[in-house]
């Protein structure tokens, strides 16, 4: 499968790279870990390196949770 993809001119290691970025955009870092497999320090890293800032988040849902 490598081998058809890079023929095709896909590079795994930069796909992969770029759909953890994402990922690290898009949920908090101790939820990238496990649905992923990996250690937090990494998801951590993968989050930074994203700039996704959840602090904001997790004040954002506890404000939305109390409305309720």
């Amino acid at each position: 499968m490598g081998e058809r993809l890079r023929k095709l001119g896909i590079r795994l290691a930069e796909a992969r790279s770029t759909a953890l970025f994402q990922l690290a955009t898009e949920l908090p870092a101790a939820v990238l870990a496990r649905t992923l497999g990996i250690d937090i320090t990494v998801a951590v890293k993968w989050q930074r390196a994203a700039a996704g800032d959840w602090a904001a988040y997790a004040a954002d849902v506890s404000r939305r949770n109390s409305k309720n």
